[in-house]
């Protein structure tokens, strides 16, 4: 409740309905307890008193009863009537929605051919067509408004249970033996109910109005008593002469609205995980960057040079250091290999060098990234984005989800072409034609005119390369762009990427879980465990004797085809949550090595090449660990 509580108040403007609607349930809660007249007394001499007057702290209607005390009544009525029907709409509504979504077939179409009828008479004339036939009154009224209601709730609960029903969950209940009553209870009610709550939330504003709407016409609360809008229709005889009588009701009726309306954007960002964790939240043109200490001073190492970086995801109070002081450089010409487990940190890396972390919640708190000797941390943002496919280029893992689904990919590549070039579409279509060649793409002519959903997975990767290759970039990063491909497609993938590397010269970032990848393609390797590197070194030294012991485990972990039988290993326990990292070491706890020396302090990572290395012009080697393997 707290969390929830937290998570509301943070959108100031809930919290401000939040509060005015507490002030005036307060109000109408004690109004039985306050110094009040009678508010059907009438005092005919006492007509149209103006607010202030002795006695009559709003002034009086036409009938000489005090406004304050029928304001009060009103709005407690007001407010019961919006909440009931409210409720009593949500719970028809949802249970005629669940059930059609649930059993589908006949029994959705009768239901909802049903329910379309309903909405194809405007609510208001349904409403009026209902109280005329049961007849003026306030209870009346309650029901012709939550009768209206119960289609948007049918229709909104329905089409998430039909998308639930056909989930694995709900078919291994039914395995399980459940009855159907059992898994609408227990399986899906618990999955469609915040959803219910969010729609009483913001319509309980509008049921009140309907409310008020019917007994302005004479047709919900009648005589003596009153709700806000019978006081209304009271009133609008008297609009000119007496307008407070018209002003004190017409207020209460938009202060109420406003709030419940404001509350109700307020509970539905609060019961929303993907909008409490800032995942829909409107990114920033850029990853924020937030340095808490000293920019590190420019040294000369490689085209790109990543410097002591340090990125984090602020949620709510909590803070993961996704990368933490990862320092590392790639030569024109070279491959560098990045690769771990998942949640290393490996992607949230290649993104921060370009600034496309989202933010929120990603914060960029520490270090440089230097490309040519600037700094692309402190850039401009115009400068980032003429960067952007221009100088470092991306090939995300999944070109089906970055690729624009309802433009063809000719277009989409000569966009990526002319947003750096001012060049004619004639020329960047032509360059477009030659990309796909490059990328060995057949029939290259008759795909720039399709879409990418009429083409393979394969084929699309290459279509993500080509697009990163568009610009003649000096930097590639590919974030496993492999990974959903088959052996075959992997294989030419890789061989492509290694010919253009060779005939570019272009520094390609590669990442990926694969060892086999890495050994094919990559002249060094750096190993990333919770958000750190643990091991850097060229390729093969790294893969014939490991210095980490988690990378040992990883390669041990690797099956070897014509090796014998052998056991294949296994690393115990899971990586450790980044917002609650060990001190010490990150892999102590899963390290058959470790000592209680490796659970204090800071494990710096260090270099361990053998006496030589260095003259012979090997690439040195480095190792996160007090205890290195002895092969190193």
């Amino acid at each position: 409740m707290t969390t929830f509580l937290r998570l509301l108040f943070r959108n100031k403007l809930a919290g401000l309905g939040a509060v005015v609607l507490g002030l005036i349930l307060v109000l109408v809660l004690i109004a039985p307890l306050l110094p009040l007249p009678d508010p059907n007394v009438t005092a005919t001499g006492d007509r149209f008193l103006r607010p202030f007057s002795e006695g009559h702290l709003l002034g009086t209607d036409h009938l000489g009863r005090d406004l304050m005390a029928r304001l009060m009544h009103g709005t407690r009525v007001s407010l019961a009537i919006g909440l009931i029907s409210a409720f009593a709409a949500a719970f028809v509504g949802s249970a005629i929605g669940i059930i059609a979504g649930y059993f589908g077939g006949r029994i959705d179409n009768l239901i909802m051919r049903g329910i379309d009828m309903l909405m194809a008479f405007p609510y208001i004339l349904l409403a009026l067509a209902i109280v005329a036939a049961l007849g003026p009154g306030l209870m009346n009224a309650l029901i012709a408004v939550a009768a209206v209601n119960v289609p948007f709730f049918a229709r909104n609960i329905r089409g998430i249970t039909v998308s639930l029903a056909g989930r694995e969950f709900i078919d291994a209940a039914r395995l399980a033996g459940l009855g159907h009553t059992r898994i609408i209870t227990s399986e899906l009610l618990p999955n469609v109910l915040p959803v219910i709550v969010i729609g009483i939330s913001t319509t309980v504003g509008w049921m009140i109005l309907e409310t008020a709407g019917l007994s302005f016409l004479g047709l919900g609360s009648q005589p003596p008593d009153a709700d806000l809008g019978s006081m209304l229709g009271e009133a609008r005889a008297a609009l000119i002469t007496a307008p407070h009588t018209s002003v004190v009701p017409g207020l209460m009726i938009f202060l109420i609205v406003m709030s419940i309306n404001l509350l109700g954007d307020g509970v539905r960002d609060a019961l929303d995980p993907r909008l409490k964790s800032g995942a829909l939240s409107r990114p920033r043109a850029t990853t924020l960057v937030d340095r808490k200490g000293a920019v590190p001073e420019a040294d000369q190492k490689g085209l790109l040079n990543l410097q002591e970086l340090e990125t984090q995801f602020h949620v709510g109070p909590r803070i993961y250091r996704a990368v933490n002081r990862v320092s590392l450089h790639v030569n024109p010409g070279e491959c560098l290999g990045i690769i771990g487990e998942s949640g290393s940190g490996k992607s949230v890396t290649a993104l921060s060098v370009m600034g496309l972390v989202a933010s929120p919640p990603g914060v960029v708190t520490g270090g440089a990234v230097r490309y040519g000797g600037e700094d692309l941390l402190s850039a401009s943002y115009e400068s980032l984005r003429a960067k952007r496919g221009e100088n470092v280029a991306y090939i995300f893992q999944d070109p089906l989800a970055t690729l624009h689904p309802l433009y063809k990919i000719g277009d989409q590549l000569i966009e990526a072409i002319q947003s750096h070039h001012d060049t004619s579409r004639t020329e960047a279509r032509a360059k477009a034609l030659e990309l796909l060649k490059s990328v060995r793409i057949p029939n290259a002519e008759q795909r720039l005119d399709n879409f990418p959903h009429e083409m393979s997975g394969g084929m699309r990767q290459r279509v993500g390369i080509a697009m990163a290759l568009a610009n003649d970039p000096d930097v590639i990063i590919a974030d496993e762009p492999t990974t959903a491909l088959d052996v075959t497609v992997q294989a030419q993938i890789l061989a492509l990427l290694d010919e253009l590397r060779r005939e570019r010269g272009l520094a390609i970032i590669f990442i990926t879980h694969d060892f086999g990848v890495v050994a094919q393609l990559c002249d060094r390797v750096a190993v990333m465990y919770a958000g750190q590197i643990v091991e850097e070194g060229p390729t093969m030294a790294v893969l014939d004797a490991p210095a980490h012991p988690y990378t040992k485990r990883l390669i041990a972990c690797v099956p070897e085809l014509g090796g014998g039988r052998r056991e294949l290993a296994t690393i115990p326990g899971l990586p450790p949550v980044v917002d609650n990292l060990p001190e010490g070491c990150a892999f102590a706890a899963r390290c058959d090595k470790a000592s209680e020396t490796c659970r204090t302090g800071t494990i710096a990572l260090k270099g361990t090449a053998r006496e030589g290395m260095a003259l012979e012009g090997m690439a040195a080697r480095a190792v996160r660990c007090l205890f290195p393997e002895e092969a190193i």
